[in-house]
């Protein structure tokens, strides 16, 4: 079963990589992106040894920047290995993905051919997985646009946990290696624009052949470029595409010539783009297909200026990172939801829970008066005359905080009229349902039936619910609900079906075996911590697991 501080980690290791890609981008010269790629390598992925081996004209293999090690740096950068030699490698080992993994019983073969490297001895692995010395890692940086052109290859050494890395640093270190190729590939393109940029401004010969140097480039260019307006009624009107966004687009140059980017970009990111500057200014965007789709693209600014009336056009890159946004989404889902069940997991349901509570008590102008007194209320259950009430310091300001408040709904606890009746009050339900005679099935049948059964409660559960309602699994065998709008009667009727759905039989392999389920309703209160309603929950499911009697918990 997953530990719940494994999303935590993943998150941070996401992190990392977005923070050593940014860096990538922030370089100027390819020389500057070639040695960011080294560094991102030892700073964000684990290694203490990176190299970045570029592809020349000529095929063969430059080190073209190393980190890690000063004098190993010294030794090695600057030398070249044949590309036969690396073609060598990267059909041997075992292949990871895109990765290629050559351990230590293999590698021996290549201790004599004319690749560059570092080694030392060492003793042999003393337990499965561990790194030695002389194991080689290989990242290979491909061209992006689907073609398997080779623009170099990452090779890692020493990983500071000393162990080979696992699926997920595997797959981090193959999407930094993707993400070093756009980046390398951008540092030419902007180097080759640099260059064509220069040469018109020089003289009208010079001004000719540079022009058609741009064309060149603005048109075979791998990703997208446009040229627009500047200033005036048609600021920012698409002058010119070149084929690359034309076919991301789906659209054709001709019609291309009616829109800005203002008209296509996504309702949403409208903002994001009017924020953009026009020199250097960079944005993440999604654009509009032909078909009425949305592509996440990478928009970077350039002014293309004239020596005489000044800035003129604006020359816009355009990548595509539709790729690289659904890898984000993958793996943010996978930090926020449980692995087992595909639920919110227990830092999404507080997430959610907080997100609707606040500092200031519904009602209240006095922080005496308590969301714990609102719940007592609820329940029928006052505090006794004499009881001491826990004074909470909510931090109000009616002055600073006055604008937040106006525009929040305030969650509040329902309350129960004379006689029982409920009042009306609708509120949002948080009920804690932690499932009886589970451990017996673990015990008993062992832990893939265990897993079988909790995907099953996960699902009888959520379709029992409402579609904007919460069904998150807090860890073991809890579940929490979080269901907006009811009362307390909705909620106890909420309950019961839960408990008809979780009952009937559940078939594993070829058996039927039965849990039972004690639901603890509480509810969220402005005023009260996530902690503190989901803890009030908690403790009233035990109130009502205590009260019902065996046979109706019983699980078999």
């Amino acid at each position: 079963m997953e530990a719940e501080s494994e999303p935590y980690v993943r998150l941070a290791t996401m992190r990392q990589l977005h923070q050593v890609v940014a860096d990538l981008n922030r370089a100027t010269s390819l020389a500057d992106t070639l040695q960011a790629v080294a560094d991102g390598v030892v700073t964000g992925l684990g290694y203490e040894l990176a190299c970045v081996n570029l592809v020349q004209p000529d095929g063969d293999l430059v080190i073209a920047a190393f980190a890690g090690n000063a004098a190993a740096e010294a030794l090695i950068t600057g030398r070249v290995g044949s590309r036969a030699s690396w073609e060598r490698r990267l059909s041997m080992g075992e292949a990871w993905g895109d990765l290629h993994f050559i351990p230590h019983t293999e590698g021996w073969v290549l201790m004599e051919d004319d690749v560059p490297q570092w080694h030392t001895d060492g003793p042999e692995p003393r337990f499965a997985g561990e790194w030695h010395p002389q194991d080689r890692l290989y990242a290979p940086m491909y061209a992006s646009g689907g073609g398997q052109e080779l623009l170099g290859v990452i090779s890692v050494d020493r990983p500071r946990n000393g162990r080979h890395p696992g699926a997920w640093g595997q797959e981090a270190l193959q999407m930094y290696a993707s993400q070093a190729a756009i980046a390398i590939s951008n540092a030419r393109l902007r180097a080759n624009m640099q260059r064509a940029l220069v040469r018109l401004e020089r003289e009208q010969q010079a001004l000719r052949a540079s022009e058609e140097s741009f064309r060149q480039a603005f048109e075979y260019a791998p990703s997208g470029m446009a040229i627009a307006e500047m200033g005036g009624d048609q600021h920012g009107r698409l002058l010119r595409t070149n084929d690359a966004l034309c076919r991301l687009l789906c659209r054709p140059a001709s019609t291309m010539r009616r829109y800005s980017f203002a008209d296509l970009v996504h309702p949403e990111d409208i903002g994001t783009l009017l924020r953009t500057s026009a020199e250097g200014g960079r944005a993440e965007l999604r654009l509009a297909r032909r078909d009425g789709t949305y592509v996440w693209v990478s928009l970077r600014n350039s002014v293309v200026a004239d020596t005489t009336d000044g800035p003129r056009f604006l020359l816009t890159h355009v990548e595509d990172i539709e790729e690289r946004k659904r890898h984000e989404l993958h793996l943010a889902h996978r930090a926020s939801h449980d692995q087992l069940t595909g639920l919110p997991n227990s830092a999404e349901l507080r997430t959610r829970l907080a997100s609707r509570l606040c500092r200031r008590p519904h009602g209240h102008s006095s922080a005496r008066a308590t969301a714990v007194e609102a719940l007592d209320a609820a329940y029928g259950e006052p505090a006794a005359p004499g009881t001491s009430v826990p004074e909470h310091d909510f931090d109000y300001n009616p002055h600073t905080d006055a604008g937040f408040y106006d525009h929040h709904v305030h969650a509040v606890a329902p309350t129960s009229a004379a006689g029982g009746a409920d009042d009306g009050t609708k509120g949002l339900a948080v009920l804690f349902c932690d499932l009886d005679g589970f451990k017996s099935i673990n015990d008993r049948f062992g832990h893939h039936t265990g897993d079988a059964v909790l995907i099953e409660v996960a699902r009888r559960l959520t379709t029992c619910v409402r579609d904007g309602d919460t069904v998150a699994r807090l860890g073991g065998d809890e579940f929490v609900v979080l269901a907006d709008g009811l009362g307390n009667a909705d909620a106890a009727d909420l309950a019961v079906r839960l408990r008809n759905a979780i009952i009937p039989p559940i078939r594993v392999d070829g058996r039927a075996v039965r849990v039972g389920a004690s639901f603890g309703i509480g509810w969220a209160s402005c005023g009260m911590t996530a902690e503190e309603v989901l803890q009030s929950a908690d403790q009233r499911m035990y109130v009502e697991k205590r009260s019902r009697a065996k046979v109706h918990r019983r699980a078999g």
